[in-house]
């Protein structure tokens, strides 16, 4: 059995809201190191499941279809986190009068905002 589920609708709405939640807490405290956190427990899950599906196919048979659906959702919320932080390191840096740590996203940035 996978170690996360992400066929399932609810577990999906619950990662989805851990992420989101994420994203608001580092957003209101101007610190990029909580997208960044969401970003690595999201990559983290991403390397189990393809663990999983590649180097463990004796003990997972079966399951392939399960892991490939959980290794795409988890694709997503890597690039859902990866823009969060990105967007929470530039609200972060003009709050603390720093520079960015990437910048060459302003203009995405500005048409959102």
């Amino acid at each position: 059995m996978p170690v996360i589920d992400l066929t399932q609708p609810f577990v999906i709405l619950l990662c989805l809201a851990s992420i989101i939640c994420a994203i608001y807490l580092g957003h209101e405290i101007k610190k990029a190191i909580v997208p960044a956190a969401a970003l690595i427990i999201c990559i983290i899950s991403l390397i189990i499941h393809t663990l999983q599906l590649f180097i463990f196919t004796g003990s997972y048979e079966g399951y392939e279809h399960v892991l490939s659906v959980s290794m795409i959702y988890d694709f997503i919320f890597v690039l859902i986190t990866y823009l969060s932080y990105l967007w929470v390191d530039d609200i972060e840096a003009k709050h603390r009068n720093k520079k960015s740590i990437d910048n060459s996203l302003d203009w995405f940035w500005s048409k959102i905002v």
